[in-house]
């Protein structure tokens, strides 16, 4: 099975009580790898620099063709602070390019504008199931470079699954969550996705299905929602059954949590999801809308 992935690769400083910790990272990468500890064959469309180190994503058996450029790569200052984060853009790569792919699943998923709306449209057009991550198309940079959310109109048509939290949600519609994920719902997207901190929904139909993170210590949650999203798409394509999807996502995103690494050290292991999955799903809660 094979995953089609836009998103850049990125050169992450993370700071964790005052400490520093150079990583890479990007969706890229926390998606691309997560993809491929479900055997899924990975199809990277992504730009970096001369300063990223691609035999990291060659030593995966991550494809990825054109992706070379001139420009450094992104970059970003992350600081952590318990579960919440700050981000300053450092700097940014060129935009994307796009090549037709016959893939079993798209995952878009920038983190900052390196998608124009000409590529993503002809994204839609190709895939057979496409789950977003819209943070990349909702964030702007301040006078410091400081990165913030912003309203934006998104065309959505043709997405079969989103993954938003309840900040990035309010930048595309209104109201609590409830009517957010009705409101995505409405523009055609057949599962809407809505993590909360430990606290993770799924819309699909007239249903609301949710789990709850165990509420442990957290180090540092770069790269979390990558990992949620990547597991949920290819467990979606695999099993077809969107309740496995959500507890494998959960499962993920757990297993990272609980590593207490740092960067791409986090990405857990198929096994260990799986364990986690099968826990969740015991534990699933639905109420009717």
């Amino acid at each position: 099975m094979k995953l089609a992935l836009f998103s850049h690769c990125a050169i992450d400083t993370i700071t964790i009580n005052n400490q520093n910790y150079e990583q890479i990272g990007g969706a890229a990468c926390y998606c691309g790898i997560t993809a491929r500890e479900f055997k899924f064959d990975v199809e990277l469309f992504t730009k970096f620099g001369p300063d990223f180190p691609k035999q990291y994503l060659t030593d995966y058996k991550i494809n990825f063709q054109n992706a070379e450029s001139e420009k450094k790569t992104t970059k970003f200052r992350i600081t952590i602070d318990g579960s919440d984060r700050t981000l300053n853009l450092e700097n940014q790569c060129d935009l994307i390019e796009y090549d037709q792919i016959n893939a079993d699943c798209h995952l878009v998923s920038p983190i900052f504008h390196e998608i124009s709306d000409d590529v993503f449209s002809k994204i839609k057009n190709d895939s057979k199931f496409l789950l977003v991550d819209p943070q990349g198309f909702l964030r702007q940079i301040d006078s410091k470079n400081n990165v913030i959310l912003q309203k934006t109109n998104l065309d959505l048509s043709g997405v079969n699954a989103i993954k938003i939290n309840p900040e990035e949600g309010k930048q595309i519609v209104d109201g609590t969550h409830d009517e957010m994920m009705l409101a995505l719902q409405k523009k055609g997207i057949d599962y809407v996705l809505l993590t909360d901190k430990i606290n993770v929904s799924l819309l699909v139909k007239n249903k609301i299905y949710s789990i709850t993170l165990p509420n442990k210590q957290v180090r540092d949650t770069t790269g979390i929602g990558d990992i949620f999203c990547s597991a949920f798409c290819c467990t979606m394509i695999k099993e077809n059954d969107f309740l496995w999807a959500l507890c494998f996502a959960g499962g993920a995103a757990q297993a990272a949590l609980e590593s207490q690494n740092i960067g791409l050290q986090k990405i857990p292991r198929k096994g260990t999801i799986e364990t986690n999955a099968s826990y969740f799903y015991n534990l699933l809660k639905f109420r009717d809308l």
